[in-house]
C-alpha cells in the first residue's frame, strides 16, 4: 500500500520551467507540451494581383506533444498540429514547413557508440531548420530553409553520437527522400533512399540549436557546421514521382543524381548572436531535355545545374524589455542557368509577457529582388500575433 502511494504521489508533476507536465512512475518519464499561435497577415499586392491570403488572420499552431524516457535506453517523441492537419485535409498541397505531424519517432540509446532515432522527424542536415518555431522571434523560416527546396523532415533511420562532453556531434541518416510525403507510406519509383550527413562542433561548451542567446552568455561561444545529402533517384520510363514531391520549385526532389553541401557557423555572446548558413544543390537530370536545364543543349549545361542561397541573421536579446530584435537577409538561385536571383530583407521583434510564457511576435518580409522563373504576386507582408507554450 505504502508503494502504490509513493507511486500515485510522484505520477503528476508540473515542473517550474513554463508549468510543463511531467508524468512518471519512477521508471518511465512522460512530458507533455502545448503550443498555440495565430497571426494577422497583411501582403501589399502588385497592381493587377489578386491574392485571396492577402489579408487574413490565421491559427498556425495548436500543437500538442509528448516526449518520454523509459529507463536509461529508450526516448521516444510524438507532436502534433491540429491547425495544420485540420488545413491540409483542405488543401491540395501540404506546407512543408507546418505537415500537421511535426514528430513520431524513437530512440534507443543502448549501443555503446552511438543513438539511433528511427521514425519520423526532423532531418539533421540544416542548423537553421533545427532551430524550435517557438524559440525564434519570425512567424516563417528563410525561403531556402523552408522546405520547398530540400525536405525538412521525413521518415527513416539516423545513426546519433557526440563527443568531447557534447560539444561535437555527429549525425548520419538514410531517408525515403520525399519528405513530408513519406507519411503515404510508399516510396517513389526508382526505390531509392536519400543519405544525409552533419557534423558541427562548438566551443567553448555544448552550443544548443538555438537563434537567441537568453542566457546572456558571459563569454563568446561559437559553433561550426558542415553537411551533406545525396540522392539518386532515376525514374524507370513512364513512371513520376507523386504528386507534388518536387514541390513548388520543382528541385525537392528530381529525375536524377542530387548533391546538396551546407555549411552553418553561429556565435552568441552577452544577448547578441547571429547565424550564417549558405546551401549548394547540385542536379543532374538524367533526361537531356528535362525542363530543369531551361532548353540549353546538354554541350551547354555539361550534364548539371546550380541552385542554392544562403542566410544571414542577427539577433539581440534585451532582457529587461524581454524583448528579442532580429535581422534577416537572404539570397536564392533557383537555378544557374537563369539570370537573376531572388532577395529579402525581413526584420522581426518579438516581446515576452511577463509572468506567462506568452509572446507577441512581429515579423515585415521585404522581397527586394525576384528571379524572373519566381515571381511573387506581393513585394511586403506584415505578420502580428501571438504564441503561449506550455512547456
Amino acid at each position: 500500500m505504502k508503494k502504490i502511494t509513493s507511486i500515485l504521489f510522484i505520477c503528476f508533476i508540473a515542473t517550474t520551467n513554463y508549468a510543463q507536465l511531467v508524468i512518471t512512475n519512477g521508471k518511465h518519464i512522460l512530458e507533455i507540451s502545448s503550443n498555440f499561435s495565430g497571426f494577422y497577415n497583411y501582403r501589399s499586392l502588385k497592381e493587377g494581383e489578386n491574392d485571396y491570403s492577402k489579408n487574413r488572420f490565421k491559427l498556425r499552431d495548436a500543437q500538442l506533444g509528448i516526449d518520454g524516457r523509459v529507463g536509461n535506453k529508450f526516448e521516444y517523441s510524438l507532436k502534433v498540429d491540429f491547425a495544420d492537419m485540420a488545413a491540409n485535409s483542405i488543401n491540395t498541397v501540404i506546407d512543408p514547413e507546418n505537415p500537421g505531424l511535426l514528430n513520431a519517432n524513437i530512440t534507443y540509446k543502448g549501443f555503446k557508440f552511438f543513438d539511433i532515432e528511427m521514425g519520423y522527424g526532423k532531418i539533421y542536415y540544416s542548423r537553421n531548420t533545427l532551430v524550435p518555431f517557438e524559440n525564434s522571434a519570425y512567424w516563417q523560416g528563410a525561403e531556402i530553409t523552408r522546405g520547398s527546396i530540400f525536405s525538412v523532415r521525413d521518415v527513416g533511420v539516423t545513426l546519433k553520437k557526440n563527443f568531447w562532453k557534447q560539444r561535437a556531434n555527429l549525425y548520419l541518416g538514410a531517408y525515403t527522400g520525399l519528405g513530408e510525403l513519406s507519411l503515404a507510406g510508399d516510396n517513389d519509383p526508382s526505390g531509392k533512399l536519400e543519405y544525409v550527413g552533419r557534423f558541427d562542433i562548438s566551443y567553448p561548451s555544448r552550443f544548443r540549436y538555438s537563434e537567441v542567446d537568453l542566457r546572456k552568455s558571459p563569454i563568446p561561444m561559437f559553433s561550426i557546421g558542415i553537411a551533406g545529402r545525396y540522392a539518386d533517384k532515376k525514374l524507370p520510363t513512364g513512371t513520376a514521382f507523386p504528386v507534388n514531391a518536387t514541390s513548388s520549385y520543382g528541385i525537392k526532389v528530381i529525375d536524377g543524381k542530387r548533391y546538396v553541401y551546407g555549411f552553418d557557423v553561429a556565435f552568441q555572446y552577452q544577448g547578441f548572436s547571429g547565424q550564417f548558413e549558405i546551401h549548394q544543390i547540385k542536379a543532374q537530370p538524367q533526361d537531356p531535355n528535362d525542363p530543369l536545364y531551361q532548353n540549353y543543349t546538354p554541350n551547354q549545361t555539361k550534364g548539371y545545374f546550380l541552385a542554392g542561397g544562403y542566410i544571414a541573421q542577427l539577433n539581440y536579446y534585451i532582457k529587461n524589455w524581454r524583448t528579442i530584435l532580429s535581422a534577416r537577409y537572404e539570397e536564392l538561385d533557383l537555378n544557374d542557368l537563369v539570370i537573376g536571383k531572388s532577395k529579402r530583407f525581413s526584420p522581426a521583434v518579438a516581446m515576452k509577457l511577463k509572468g506567462s510564457s506568452a509572446m507577441v511576435k512581429f515579423q515585415y518580409f521585404n522581397i527586394l529582388k525576384e528571379e524572373n522563373i519566381d515571381p511573387f504576386s506581393w513585394k511586403e507582408q506584415f505578420r502580428l500575433g501571438i504564441q503561449f507554450q506550455l512547456k
